[in-house]
């Protein structure tokens, strides 16, 4: 399940993961995604993890939908929340992989960090 927050950053795509990710989820998350494009140029994202329980194969169809039609460089910053260690190492691996998107790992504790990241964008 995943649930769209507010974090009070206009051009921010912000959710929290608290179990399964489905495609319907998905597409709530990438068309908010796609919204904020249009109407900012660019965007940030917010991924607050607090229950991670897997994707389905059909959301993971839709992220790549969304990547080949809007692309990556619209994305500027990304801030994952989590206090789970592995998926911490897997933000580090993807912000080596997206060197043009600045991707930084927060803990729980440590939201208002990640929104003052953000907002810096």
């Amino acid at each position: 399940m995943l649930r769209m927050i507010d974090i009070g950053v206009e051009n921010a795509t912000a959710f929290c993961i608290l179990g399964k990710i489905t495609k319907a989820d998905m597409s709530t998350v990438l068309s908010h995604a796609k919204e904020k494009t249009k109407r900012y140029g660019s965007i940030v994202i917010y991924e607050e993890i607090q229950n991670f329980r897997g994707i389905e194969l059909l959301a993971v169809i839709e992220k790549f939908k969304y990547l080949f039609e809007m692309g990556l460089s619209n994305i500027l910053k990304v801030a994952v929340v989590t206090d789970k260690k592995w998926l911490m190492k897997v933000a580090n691996l993807e912000a080596k992989f997206f060197r043009n998107i600045e991707i930084k790992c927060f803990r729980l504790n440590e939201k208002s960090l990640a929104i003052e990241f953000l907002k810096n964008a």
